[in-house]
């Protein structure tokens, strides 16, 4: 067996998630205040529902996905870019378990069976 190192790169898909999720947080923190009033805003709980659907979609389910999107309904808190951090999360944690080396020991072989006396 050879002793091939993984490289992991930014593929297309963390690639569109990061920058949907910065794109989302800017009209969140930019546009959004300008035309909308408040944190019980549609326009916002919308753009929230979308975002997460197109997360799992692009990304898969993490869990770090759903305490940006209840952080999102909480008004005040929706100044911090969770959706960008959140990707940001999910691909430093998917580089590290690419990057750790096995720690699985291969399954112990079990004594063969020994004849019952009947």
């Amino acid at each position: 067996m050879t002793d091939d190192t993984i490289t992991i790169s930014p593929g297309p898909s963390f690639r569109a998630a990061m920058l949907l999720a910065i794109v989302a947080d800017a009209l969140q923190l930019v546009v959004f205040p300008l035309f909308v009033a408040g944190g019980l805003s549609p326009a916002d709980d919308v753009l929230d529902l979308g975002i997460g659907a197109m997360m799992v979609h692009l990304l898969g389910w993490h869990w770090e996905f759903l305490p940006s999107f209840f952080a999102k309904l909480v008004p005040g808190i929706d100044l911090v870019p969770f959706w960008t951090l959140a990707v940001a999360n999910v691909y430093r944690k998917a580089k590290r378990i690419a990057e750790a080396p096995s720690t699985e020991k291969p399954p112990a072989q079990l004594p063969p069976p020994h004849p019952t006396k009947s």
